[in-house]
C-alpha cells in the first residue's frame, strides 16, 4: 500500500509529497548554509588532521552516548533519559527514511502489508516511542515542575516557546506513530499479535464503528500531519536556539587532539590575531562550540568559581556569546547576505548595523568573569559535547593584557619579565633550600641523569621549600644521579600564559627551552603540576621535547622497583587532594594514591569529589597571585570539604593547592586547622622514621 498512489484535488500525491520535500530541503539547506558561513566568519583554524580518526571517534562518541552518560547518578539520572530518547529518534529518524522516503516516497515497497520485516521494524518503534514518551515527560517533570538547580536559568519568552514546542512535537510524533500504525494495520494488514501497540490499536479500530471509509480518511490524514510535522521540524531545526542536534557531531569531530593542557598557540609576529575582542575575532571552531551547547548546565554546576559566588559561569558565558553571534549575524554576513535574503535572523528585529563591532568584554562578559576563571577543567571535562571554554576565556585575557590596558596582574608580571618568577619580596635565593645537602648544580657538572626542575613555588616561597627537600632527599635515597638548573632556572611561564600574557611567556620558555638544549637535558622530574603541565604539553610548541615526569610518578617507579624503602610508620588517617593540573588536565590519579598505599600506617580517606570530579583549590589560571575580592574563597570552600572527612592531614602534590590551604586554614577562624602537606613531605618522613630519626618525621607531618 502506497498512501500516495490515491490522487488528490488537481494533483498526484507523489507530486505534492515530493514538491513539499524540495520547498523544506530548500528553506533547511538555505539556513544551515547562513549558519555555515556564519561560523567561517571566525578566524582560520587547522582542525581537519587526522580527519577519519576524528569522524570515527565522534561516530563513536554520538552512538554510544558516553559524553553524556558520564554525567549519570543516582539524583540525576537525567543522562539515561536523554540517551533513550536520542537512541528512539534516531531508530525514528530510519524508519521515516526506510518507509516514508523509500516506501511511500519511491513506491519501493508497499507498506503496512504485514511482512515479517516491517512488524518486526514497527514492534522495535513500539518500544522506542515508548522510551522516547516516557523520557519526554520526565524532562517535562524536571523543567516545569521539579526542576534541578543546573536547569534554572532565566529565559525570554523565545527560549521558553522553543523548548515547549520542541517538547510538544517529539511527543506527538510518537503518539501519531501509534495512531498510525494502528489505523494501517485495520485497514490494509492481516491481523497479528505484533506489533503490540499497533496491533492492539488496529484491533481497537477494526471493532469500532468507524466505517472503512472513514477509517481510511482518517489514516490518510494522521499520515499528513505527521509528514508535514517533519517537514517543519526540518525546517526549524536550524532557526532555533537548539541547535545542538545539528552541531554537536562536529563539535565532537573536531575537537582538540592536542594534549589537555596546552592552550592554543599564538603566532607574536600577527598582532592582529592575539586575543579576542569582538565575536569574529574567535576561531571558526570556537563558533562551532556556540552552536553545540546543550543547555544542560553540567559546567554551571562544577564551576568552582560560579559556586564560590564569582560572576563567571561556562553556561551563560557560551549562550551569552552565541546571541551575540546571532545578533550580529546581519554585519557579519552583509557581503553574502543577498544570497540568502529570505533567511530571517534570530533577533534580527531592531538590531544595530554595528553589532559585530561591538567589544564583548563589558557588554557580553564582564572583566571581572574574565578574570574569576581558574582554568580548572572541570567545566570542559562534564561538557557532554566538549566545548573547549578555557581557550576562549584566555583569548579574552590575552586581549586585555596586550593590546588592552588592564592592572590585573601587573606586577606579577612585571616580576616574571625582569626577575624571572612571580614572587615579589622574597628573600630566598633558588638554590637556598638546597644549601648543605650536595646537590649537583648542571652549569657546574653536567653529568647528570635526571634534572631536577624545582620550579618558582618551591624554590622561594618559606613553606614550600620543605617540598623540594623532601624530593632531593628521596631521590638522593634512590641513588639517582641529578641535578638543578640552580639560579639559571627561571619561571617555566605558566603564570604568564594563563594571565593572557603570551609574549612573557613565548620569553621566558625559549629561554628554558634553550638553556635546557645546552645541557643536553633529556628527563626532567618536577614537584610542580604547573610546571610539569608546562613543560610536557606547551614547550613542544616552541621546538621544546624533553621527557617529564612528576615527583608522583617518579617517586612511585622508585617505590615499585625497591630503590626506596617506606619502612617508617606514620599513623595518620589523610585525604589526598588531587591536584587540576595533575588529574584532569594529565589523567594522573594513580601514582600519588600508589605512594599513599606503601606508607606503613597511612590510612586514606577520600573526600566526596575526587580524582576526575574534584574541587579546585582556586590557585590556577593565575588565581594564585589574585586577591579574592567577590564570594568565599574557593580554597576555604575545599578544605571544609577536606574537614568533613575524618581526616588527619590533607596531602596534596602540588605547591599552589598547599599554599592555597594553608592560606585558608589561617583565615579560619575557630574551625579545627588541619594540616596540609605535600605527598613527598609523608614519604620523606616515613623514610627518616625507617631510621631512627622520628623528630624529622615529627617535624616534616606538622609541616
Amino acid at each position: 500500500m502506497s498512501i500516495l498512489t490515491s490522487g488528490y484535488p488537481g494533483i498526484s500525491g507523489f507530486i505534492l509529497f515530493w514538491f513539499l520535500f524540495a520547498v523544506a530541503l530548500t528553506l533547511f539547506v538555505q539556513r544551515v548554509y547562513f549558519n555555515i558561513c556564519l561560523i567561517k566568519k571566525g578566524r582560520p583554524e587547522n582542525r581537519f588532521d587526522r580527519l577519519f580518526y576524528r569522524l570515527k571517534r565522534a561516530l563513536s562518541l554520538i552512538l554510544t552516548q558516553s559524553g553524556n552518560l558520564k554525567s549519570l547518578t543516582f539524583k540525576d539520572p537525567a543522562a539515561l533519559g536523554h540517551t533513550l530518547m536520542f537512541w528512539g529518534l534516531i531508530l525514528f529518524s530510519l524508519a521515516y527514511v526506510i518507509f516514508i522516503g523509500l516506501g511511500a516516497g519511491m513506491g519501493l515497497f508497499s507498506v503496512y502489508n504485514g511482512s515479517t520485516f516491517e512488524r518486526v521494524s514497527f514492534s522495535i518503534l513500539d518500544l522506542a516511542a515508548f522510551l522516547v514518551i516516557i523520557s519526554i515527560l520526565w524532562v517535562i517533570i524536571k523543567r516545569y515542575i521539579i526542576r534541578p538547580e543546573r536547569l534554572a536559568r532565566p529565559q525570554n519568552a523565545e527560549e521558553k516557546i522553543t523548548q515547549a514546542l520542541l517538547l510538544t512535537v517529539i511527543l506527538v510524533l510518537m503518539v501519531l506513530h501509534y495512531l498510525i500504525a494502528g489505523t494501517g494495520y485495520a485497514l490494509y494488514a492481516a491481523p497479528g499479535d505484533w506489533p503490540p501497540v499497533g496491533s492492539a490499536l488496529a484491533g481497537w479500530f477494526a471493532g469500532s464503528a468507524i466505517t472503512l471509509t472513514s477509517l481510511e480518511t482518517l489514516f490518510t490524514s494522521l499520515w499528513w500531519v505527521n509528514y508535514l510535522l517533519l517537514l517543519g521540524v526540518l525546517i526549524y531545526a536550524p532557526r532555533s536556539k537548539h541547535l545542538h542536534p545539528l552541531a554537536s557531531f562536529f563539535n565532537l569531530a573536531f575537537q582538540s587532539l592536542e594534549p589537555k593542557g596546552s592552550l592554543r598557540p599564538v603566532d607574536l609576529n600577527k598582532p592582529e590575531t592575539i586575543g579576542v575582542s569582538r565575536v569574529q575575532d574567535f576561531t571558526w571552531k570556537q563558533l562551532l562550540d556556540l552552536g553545540a551547547c546543550t543547555w544542560c548546565g553540567h559546567c554551571h554546576m562544577v564551576c568552582p568559581a560560579r559556586l564560590s559566588g564569582k560572576e563567571l559561569s561556562p553556561r551563560e558565558l557560551v549562550l551569552d556569546l552565541r546571541e551575540h553571534l546571532f545578533k550580529s549575524g546581519p554585519a557579519l554576513f552583509k557581503n553574502s547576505l543577498s544570497t540568502v535574503s529570505a533567511v530571517p535572523v534570530d533577533g534580527e528585529k531592531g538590531l544595530q548595523t554595528d553589532a559585530a563591532q561591538k567589544p564583548l568584554t563589558g557588554s557580553v562578559i564582564s572583566e571581572e568573569a574574565i578574570w574569576s576563571c581558574t582554568t580548572c577543567r572541570a567545566c570542559q571535562e562534564t561538557c557532554p559535547v566538549s566545548i573547549e571554554h578555557i581557550d576562549k576565556i584566555i583569548d579574552f585575557r590575552r586581549h586585555l593584557q596586550m593590546i588592552q590596558t588592564t592592572e590585573t596582574a601587573r606586577d606579577v608580571l612585571k616580576n616574571l619579565r625582569v626577575r624571572g618568577n612571580p614572587w615579589r619580596g622574597t628573600i630566598n635565593a633558588r638554590t637556598d633550600w638546597a644549601e648543605g645537602m650536595g646537590i649537583k648544580i648542571a652549569g657546574e657538572d653536567r653529568n647528570i641523569d635526571v634534572l631536577f626542575w624545582v620550579g618558582c613555588t618551591e624554590a622561594l616561597e618559606d613553606r614550600s621549600l620543605k617540598i623540594a627537600r623532601a624530593v632531593a632527599r628521596l631521590m638522593q635515597e634512590a641513588g639517582v644521579n641529578f641535578g638543578i638548573l640552580g639560579e639559571e632556572e627561571m619561571c617555566c611561564g605558566d603564570p604568564a600564559r594563563r594571565f593572557g600574557a603570551e609574549h612573557i611567556y613565548q620569553m621566558l620558555a625559549l629561554n628554558n627551552i634553550q638553556l635546557l638544549q645546552g645541557y643536553n637535558i633529556k628527563k626532567i622530574v618536577t614537584a610542580c603540576p604547573h610546571c610539569y603541565n608546562t613543560l610536557k604539553n606547551e614547550y613542544p610548541q616552541l621546538g621544546g621535547r624533553f621527557e617529564v615526569v612528576h615527583h608522583t610518578q617518579f617517586l612511585a617507579g622508585l617505590i615499585k622497583n625497591e630503590q626506596i624503602r617506606l619502612n617508617g610508620n606514620i599513623r595518620k588517617i589523610v585525604s589526598y587532594q588531587d591536584p587540576c593540573y595533575l588529574g584532569r588536565f594529565n589523567d594522573i590519579f594513580d601514582s600519588p594514591r600508589q605512594i599513599l598505599q606503601n606508607i606503613p600506617g597511612i590510612e586514606t580517606v577520600e573526600m566526596a569529589q575526587n580524582q576526575n570530579n574534584a574541587f579546585c583549590c582556586g590557585g590556577g589560571g593565575g588565581r594564585m597571585w589574585l586577591e579574592e575580592k567577590t564570594g568565599q574563597r574557593i580554597s576555604e570552600m575545599r578544605l571544609k570539604q577536606a574537614n568533613e572527612t575524618r581526616a588527619e592531614a590533607l596531602v596534596t602534590a602540588c605547591p599552589f593547592c598547599l599554599q592555597m590551604f594553608e592560606d585558608a586554614a589561617r583565615a579560619a577562624e575557630g574551625e579545627s586547622i588541619l594540616p596540609v602537606m605535600d605527598i613527598a613531605e609523608l614519604a620523606a618522613a616515613s623514610l627518616e622514621t625507617s631510621v631512627k630519626r622520628p623528630e624529622t618525621a615529627g617535624s616534616n607531618i606538622n609541616g
